[in-house]
């Protein structure tokens, strides 16, 4: 949720951010008006009750015809007050329900346009050249089964499409992943959280996942919880209705969860292996700052994560993620991408977002600085996605013979192997 008094302030700057998101860009006047309404409303219903609080005084010292009149005029002032009051609330909920379909703020630095309109910051590692190496490389799928590692067959007939089974090395391999994420996220000074997989309302609609990407969530309407798609969610809502001292910040989790996705409206896309899933684990970082601190905050989630494809050794490249293809609670966000050989293009790990006080002011999570209390800042970046992970390490790091080359930093979560050898069938 934005400032209203920066919406009152500067509407242009709002009406630009919904265009540059692709947004219905009416939705800034219609919430103007209700904010207007709303104002005045309280303004109105004040004044009753200030001057029904002021005749109510004057009643005990009349007496007569006097009094009778007072009563009459007292009996009309307090249905006007009763009819102000039922205005002044329509007019907050209207306000309220517009606020919540408003999306945060681009930032001015944003590449405008659609999803193909990212801008390319940085590139890193070296992609290989497996003809120069004398084989054609395998994709995912088929190293993961060779590896008893991956089984989407028995996925897809127990649960469906998208659903997969880890199974032997594979399931290890998951396991090192997420203890080696912890491990550096826990040195950089992440305290370690494993979260709720099912919300309430409030905690999905307050980190912004009801508005355009409520398509993708899952929903148990008879017990009206939603299974996240992100540990974002349950670590967002962990210092809802709080107020937090200033020196208590930067306050940085990093959550460990099972994260469900419907992925409506990708039919027929990534449907072979497990690159996109229904459900699949992730670690998420997680920061609370100050308003002041949250670019530079935006700067280190992105340095953590590139820390981390760098130390699984894989080449990626980092993007600035166009306007029209940003979520909407977040001001701005950097995607790292891994190369995958056999699409022969680079493919979204990991993700920081900017989300400035947008969810704060939605879950009430505020911070005091002396006497003055104000909304705080909200980050979050991925630190590993596992299946889309293990995709990439699978791929990149394939060895003509069909094992898989581990890299270095998950050697000790993973007895030590180096290299991932194919099991008889």
């Amino acid at each position: 949720m934005i400032d209203l008094r920066l919406l009152r302030e500067d509407p242009d700057r709002v009406r630009a951010s919904q265009r540059a998101r692709g947004e219905d860009v009416a939705l800034v006047d219609a919430l103007l008006s209700a904010d207007e309404r709303r104002r005045s409303s309280g303004v109105r219903f004040d004044e009753l009750r200030s001057e029904q609080k002021s005749l109510g005084k004057l009643i005990p010292k009349a007496s007569g015809d006097e009094k009778a009149e007072l009563l009459k005029k007292a009996s009309q002032l307090a249905a006007d007050v009763k009819a102000a009051d039922a205005e002044q609330h329509e007019a907050d909920e209207e306000t309220k329900r517009l606020a919540l379909q408003l999306g945060n703020l681009v930032h001015p630095d944003v590449p405008v346009g659609g999803e193909e309109d990212f801008v390319v910051l940085e590139t890193h590692g070296t992609i290989r050249d497996f003809g120069a190496e004398g084989f054609e490389p395998k994709d995912h799928l088929e190293l993961g089964e060779a590896l008893g590692a991956i089984d989407v067959e028995r996925g897809a007939k127990v649960s469906g499409s998208r659903f997969y089974y880890l199974t032997g090395v594979g399931a290890l391999l998951e396991l090192a992943l997420v203890n080696a994420a912890i491990a550096q996220a826990t040195e950089a000074g992440f305290v370690p959280m494993l979260t709720p997989a099912l919300v309430r309302p409030r905690a999905m609609e307050g980190t912004g996942f009801l508005g355009q990407a409520a398509e993708n969530v899952y929903h148990l309407e008879k017990d009206d919880y939603y299974l996240v798609g992100t540990s974002e969610v349950p670590l967002a809502a962990y210092h809802m209705d709080e107020i937090l001292e200033a020196d208590q910040l930067p306050m940085r989790y990093a959550g460990f969860s099972p994260c469900f996705r419907r992925e409506a409206g990708t039919y027929g896309k990534d449907t072979r292996g497990i690159f996109r899933v229904h459900q699949f684990d992730k670690v998420e970082m997680f920061s609370y700052v100050a308003p002041e601190d949250a670019e530079n905050e935006h700067k280190r989630l992105l340095d953590w994560e590139k820390q981390w494809l760098t130390g699984l050794e894989l080449p990626f490249q980092v993007i600035d993620v166009a306007s029209g293809d940003l979520g909407a609670s977040a001001s701005r966000k950097y995607d790292c991408e891994a190369w995958i050989p056999t699409q022969g293009k680079y493919r979204e790990l990991t993700s920081a977002s900017n989300c400035d006080s947008f969810q704060a002011r939605r879950l009430a999570v505020r911070m005091r600085d002396g006497k003055k209390v104000q909304p705080l800042a909200t980050l979050n970046g991925t630190l590993c996605a596992v299946p889309r992970t293990i995709v990439a390490i699978l791929e990149n790091h394939q060895q003509a013979d069909g094992s898989v080359h581990v890299p270095a930093v998950l050697r000790p979560y993973l007895g030590g192997r180096e290299v991932l050898e194919p099991v008889a069938k």
